[in-house]
């Protein structure tokens, strides 16, 4: 089990910060190999169900998430938004937080938990690693898209 920590401040109100990180098609636009399907019928909230799918045909796995608390953020309260990774391979948790800072902009902190089925404890570094990289390109490229 590894756990990490991203922080970004990016020049965004934000409610404009908030949909960019949580409209979940837009992350398999920036995670390398993956695609996000929405399985329940919009808009977000608690009970949402979405799948990243990450690999190359049959060589892949379903990451499926639920969202267990959804707080969108209002005039200068932060938003918090927790998903619950339940898939068969990838299990754990993550936290998308949203906050006002510094000049007006938006400030984002990305927690997470994962779990990798059968991988041994010998390789958390090196995931932990791997998932600070991939997750912190993915929050950089979400947080500039429109």
């Amino acid at each position: 089990m590894v756990t990490f920590l991203l922080e970004r401040t990016a020049p965004l109100p934000l409610p404009e910060a908030w949909r960019r990180l949580t409209e979940w098609p837009r992350h398999g636009e920036v995670v390398p190999l993956t695609r996000v399907s929405v399985l329940t019928p919009g808009p977000n909230r608690e009970g949402t169900v979405f799948v990243a799918r990450s690999g190359l045909g049959p060589l892949g796995f379903d990451d499926r998430m639920e969202v267990t608390v959804w707080q969108p953020p209002t005039e200068g309260t932060p938003g918090l938004c927790r998903l619950e990774k339940r898939g068969r391979v990838v299990k754990g948790w993550a936290e998308i937080e949203v906050r006002p800072g510094p000049g007006g902009r938006a400030r984002v902190v990305w927690r997470e938990e994962l779990r990798v089925r059968l991988l041994p404890g010998i390789f958390d570094g090196l995931l932990r690693a791997a998932s600070r990289y991939v997750f912190g390109r993915a929050v950089n490229r979400l947080l500039r898209r429109p």
